[in-house]
């Protein structure tokens, strides 16, 4: 199964969001990186047939997804950035609820609802009023609803959002056991959330993509553009006003070690050093601010 996003566009009056993004998307995780504003969450809101394209098409198998409508809805698990929820309920009644909504019989709906509330972490927790909830319990109720239906088409939108570290690595193992064999996409702006699990990162700048590939590929991108710099400490802080600066690492001598991304060296006895995925993503977005 694939699913295919042909020529993909969204124009908001004179602003155009998304423009004419195509790419082929098959089982595994797909990382989808850029800073907020990159069109990343009208993207999805696309493939997820919230929002209409102004042009362009996204096809599953062929199909045009569209004209499919809830057959193709029915395969879709989808967490927006913010997703609603009912406050009174307790969270396993909003799953029930959920599940209800999804078709399921109220038996097969509890026991999916149990399961997954445990897969997530949150079964101690199931008769809690979801309003008592801290946001990072929110936001693991939010994966566990969009993946009632066992999705062949999953959509996780800043998935990761309020989620503790700990938390953060709970949700990627449980992504990467369930994306063996369903497409995953996920938003971020947050590298390490891709950065381990992520068979295809797609980068995405000003509503269009700027790389494509396999993680290696795509930090490959990078090579010949990090640098590290030894420097006294009270230098550090001005090499971080005039230069992107991915991390500065301070000794207890009184010395800095400075981890500088630019084109080339950023002074003299810069080391060139391998790049990683967080240092990628600050050269494609070093003139759009970190966000």
């Amino acid at each position: 199964m694939e699913l295919t996003l042909d020529r993909l566009t969204k124009q908001f009056g004179a602003r155009i969001a998304v423009d004419r993004v195509s790419a082929m998307l098959s089982p595994g995780v797909t990382g989808l990186l850029g800073a907020n504003g990159a069109g990343k969450t009208t993207l999805m809101r696309m493939v997820c047939d919230v929002l209409r394209p102004t042009s362009g098409q996204v096809l599953l198998g062929g199909r045009d997804a569209l004209s499919m409508g809830d057959e193709y809805r029915a395969l879709l698990g989808y967490l927006p950035q913010d997703f609603g929820y009912y406050p009174d309920f307790s969270a396993l009644e909003f799953m029930r609820y959920m599940a209800t909504l999804k078709g399921f019989s109220s038996r097969d709906g509890r026991a999916r609802s149990v399961q997954l509330l445990d897969e997530v972490g949150l079964a101690d927790d199931a008769r809690r009023k979801v309003k008592t909830f801290s946001g990072g319990m929110k936001q693991r109720l939010g994966i566990a609803q969009a993946m009632l239906n066992d999705p062949a088409i999953l959509v996780l939108d800043e998935p990761t959002a309020g989620l503790d570290p700990k938390e953060r690595v709970r949700f990627r193992n449980l992504i990467a056991g369930f994306a063996q064999n369903k497409i995953v996409i996920l938003s971020t702006h947050i590298v390490s959330d891709v950065e381990f699990i992520a068979s295809r990162i797609l980068v995405m700048r000003e509503g269009g993509f700027i790389m494509d590939g396999t993680p290696e590929q795509v930090i490959s991108q990078a090579a010949g553009k990090v640098w590290e710099c030894h420097v006294e400490a009270h230098l550090a802080e001005e090499m971080s006003a005039r230069m992107p600066v991915a991390n500065v690492r301070y000794a207890a001598d009184g010395h800095a070690v400075v981890r500088v991304v630019a084109d080339a060296s950023p002074m003299e006895g810069a080391q060139a050093v391998e790049p990683t995925l967080e240092d990628l993503y600050l050269l494609a977005f070093r003139d759009a601010g970190i966000r």
